[in-house]
């Protein structure tokens, strides 16, 4: 077999086992994600349960403030009563009395419905808050087994890239760049085996002369169809 045919078909085995540990990377990230995801569901819970109470709170206060007004209005109004000289006078005196009790009342009212929401809201918060500890504690957890996954992934590729490394250094530029030229659009199928007269990259059917050509394997031969670089898998006597 052509030397450089040899050294491309080891290149290619090589570069195809690097990336194969990108779909382990992507599982592994994945489970990171999902369980950031658990974490940052429960985190806007609790800020929009957080707003909430603070909404609240303040119509409460908006309520209180008017409740304070409206006493003094009544304290005035129970001054004004002793000055009044008319019927007509004691009539719009007490009909401003009446409102401003009924607008008490209102008040009075919605300050309890508001303080009842907030009671339910801050047990669901201290629900969210204790979910959200479990789920950051999943999270941490999940992280600490990714890293070491990730890590031995890593240790493992960079044995493959030091390979890679020595396999080109032994490598005609000349060739490596026509390998490198084929892999930007073809990836990991660069380099593909013949097998039943059909290139396995495109499963088109070889003619005759690049089928002989390519069982010689004294050059290195492409794929008429697609360009790929082809050879035959030799089979062994163990085999």
């Amino acid at each position: 077999m052509n030397k450089h045919l040899n050294q491309l078909i080891e290149i290619a085995k090589n570069d195809q086992a690097i990336d194969s540990y990108a779909p382990q990377i992507e599982a592994a990230d994945k489970k990171v994600n999902k369980a950031q995801k658990k974490v940052d569901t429960v985190q806007e819970e609790i800020t929009k349960l957080n707003e909430e109470i603070s909404q609240n709170e303040e119509k409460v206060e908006s309520f209180d403030e008017q409740l304070k007004m409206l006493n003094e209005q009544l304290a005035s109004n129970a001054k004004k009563a002793k000055e009044i000289s008319t019927e007509k006078e004691m009539q719009a005196l007490s009909l401003e009395e009446d409102i401003a009790k009924e607008k008490m009342t209102f008040a009075n009212e919605e300050i309890e419905r508001l303080q009842g929401v907030n009671e339910t809201k801050k047990a669901l918060l201290k629900e969210a808050e204790e979910k959200l500890n479990t789920r950051n504690e999943e999270l941490t957890a999940i992280n600490e087994v990714v890293n070491v996954e990730k890590a031995e992934i890593e240790q493992a590729k960079g044995e493959l890239f030091s390979k890679r490394e020595e396999l080109t250094r032994n490598l005609e530029q000349k060739v490596l760049a026509f390998y490198e030229k084929i892999r930007i659009w073809a990836g990991n199928t660069a380099v593909v085996p013949v097998k039943k007269q059909a290139c396995y990259g495109c499963y088109m059917k070889l003619n005759d002369k690049t089928y002989a050509e390519v069982i010689k394997a004294e050059e290195i031969v492409t794929c008429p169809h697609c360009g790929r670089i082809l050879y035959i898998e030799r089979v062994t006597p163990e085999a």
